[in-house]
């Protein structure tokens, strides 16, 4: 019989506020978590983490990193006390290649993470890593990297890619109640058929997507993370959608469940 294999999110993140906040996002949040296997460990990769070279964190207790500024005091209180777990951060290093990854023990868990893991799994009981974002990658030579991960499934290990598939903050407009932009409507549908046709490769090569595109991804930053979940879907498994939406005209909040 074959292992369970776990299934991979990408999740919307937004602003740190939702870790503190109820409402649609963070709620959802809390559905998907309820409504896959309880993971033995978390690996995440988060639009907050770029580096050159890629790195995987490899503390017994990674901090929580307040990567943001202009927030209320309840938010740099927060803190988000999972255990790290040296022991799978070195098989997941040997997994990738010693020679492409490299242990950290510096970083620790950016809000990418922890903002969406305190809604998931609030009692931080997990063991939590964080693959880091290699700038001098590619989008393809991420995908590809992403791809050597898929045996932690069957080993129960949920992998989780955190950003936006629409993330322009030049843009952003705080206001409530306004519409979003056209062009962030349009390329974050279009994102989503392609996502539910597995069009990978027009996704990876997201620069001919047009204008649309260009607009929703001025950095790769936000972007990158998808590209992670992706490379992890296999035959049989399904693509929904559990979170919805456009936040400040110019970000989606659409998470993907894959499996």
């Amino acid at each position: 019989m074959e292992a369970l294999r776990m299934p991979v999110l990408f999740i919307g993140h937004g602003s740190p506020m939702n870790a503190i906040s109820d409402n649609a996002f963070s709620q959802s949040w809390e559905a998907i978590a309820a409504a896959i296997p309880e993971p033995k460990l978390i690996l995440c990769i988060s639009a907050h983490w770029e580096t050159h070279g890629s790195f995987i964190t490899a503390m017994d207790r990674p901090r929580t990193i307040h990567d943001f500024g202009g927030f209320p005091r309840e938010l740099y209180e927060a803190q988000y006390p999972a255990p790290g777990d040296p022991t799978h951060a070195l098989e997941t290093q040997a997994l990738l290649g010693k020679e492409r990854v490299s242990l950290d023990q510096t970083w620790g868990l950016d809000h990418g993470t922890w903002s969406v893991l305190m809604k998931m799994y609030p009692a931080a009981n997990i063991p939590v890593l964080q693959l880091s974002l290699d700038t001098r990658k590619s989008p393809r030579e991420q995908y590809d990297l992403a791809r050597s991960l898929a045996p932690m499934r069957r080993k129960g290990v949920l992998i989780m890619g955190s950003g936006n598939i629409v993330h322009n903050l030049r843009m952003a407009d705080l206001r409530e109640d306004i519409e979003p932009y056209d062009w962030a409507v349009e390329f974050d549908a279009y994102a989503a058929k392609l996502i539910i046709q597995r069009r990978h490769d027009e996704l990876i090569d997201y620069e001919n997507l047009g204008i649309s595109a260009r607009l929703s991804i001025p950095t790769l930053e936000h972007y990158l993370p998808l590209l992670y979940t992706l490379a992890l879907q296999e035959d049989g498994d399904e693509v929904t959608f559990p979170t919805t939406g456009l936040a400040f005209r110019s970000g989606s909040m659409r998470s993907v469940r894959i499996g």
